[in-house]
């Protein structure tokens, strides 16, 4: 008699610990359930429209740099020196391609002096700086080191650097810049004139900056041109140069734009605007 008891009893026995056992499972579940629904949420918001200017850039940047680099690689191996026509054609030819290409998307900055510049005294947002100076830097890092791999050649020979002393250098990358941005916040601001050329303008601009800083400076105007191959090289000297010296001339040459128009921008820039926003 008392051994179907037994039996019950280790029959409840089994069930409890059954029920225990699977409890830390339900609470393993819900906890991965929670998580997953955290993770599309946080999917779903982000803002894709930024995601897709984020991109942009980075593609921007990185052909703009690998053109570069490529130009200066070919002159290296053909034997000689980069010629200053050659180098100023190729970053002009570049920009234009660029800002038909993704003008419409992200402005095409391609340069972090002028998204600061823009975000300074124009409708740009300070809470998306951060993300385009990383995509500009992250695809000029990745365009020097990608050229070095096909063209197998110094990462330090497509580095700029002064060539006639770093005062002179520092001047001619604020004066060139400065002329360009101005030039850019015209065309960002009135298209009127120009329509669907400007692309074609900012890169004549390009070309024009390149020839009167080429041989003081390398012709860089462009913190990111310049920062991508000395991370490239993890060399550094006389880089503040090519940091300071365009980010002034921008914002220089934006704010004189500004305040010989009188009055202020755009808050929504058309695409057509937008291709006027591009800088080597």
């Amino acid at each position: 008699m008392k051994a179907p008891f037994k039996e019950l009893s280790s029959s409840s026995d089994i069930s409890g610990s059954t029920a225990t056992s699977s409890q830390p499972k339900n609470d393993l579940e819900n906890e991965d359930s929670m998580l997953n629904n955290t993770f599309f949420n946080l999917i779903h918001n982000i803002d894709k429209s930024l995601v897709r200017k984020v991109l942009a850039e980075v593609f921007g940047t990185f052909v703009l740099i690998f053109c570069i680099c490529g130009i200066i690689a070919i002159m290296h191996l053909m034997g000689g020196e980069v010629g200053l026509m050659e180098y100023a054609a190729t970053a002009a030819l570049t920009v234009i391609v660029i800002v038909f290409s993704i003008g419409a998307i992200s402005g095409a900055h391609v340069n972090p002096a002028v998204t600061i510049a823009f975000a300074t005294v124009g409708p740009f947002p300070w809470s998306e700086v951060p993300l385009y100076i990383l995509a500009q830097v992250g695809g000029s890092a990745l365009a020097t080191y990608i050229a070095r791999l096909v063209y197998g050649i110094r990462s330090e020979l497509m580095m700029t650097k002064p060539l006639h002393g770093c005062n002179a250098a520092f001047w001619v990358e604020l004066i060139a810049t400065f002329i360009i941005l101005f030039l850019t916040a015209s065309l960002s601001n009135d298209t009127q004139s120009m329509g669907q050329l400007s692309g074609f303008v900012v890169g004549v601009a390009i070309g024009l900056g390149v020839l009167i800083s080429g041989p003081i400076s390398g012709g860089s105007m462009n913190p990111a041109r310049s920062l991508g191959p000395a991370l490239v090289s993890w060399k550094f000297d006389d880089l503040w140069i090519y940091l300071v010296a365009p980010t002034i001339g921008a914002i220089a040459g934006a704010s004189t734009y500004r305040i010989l128009r009188l009055q202020g921008w755009s808050c929504e820039p058309s695409p057509a605007q937008k291709t006027g926003d591009s800088l080597h």
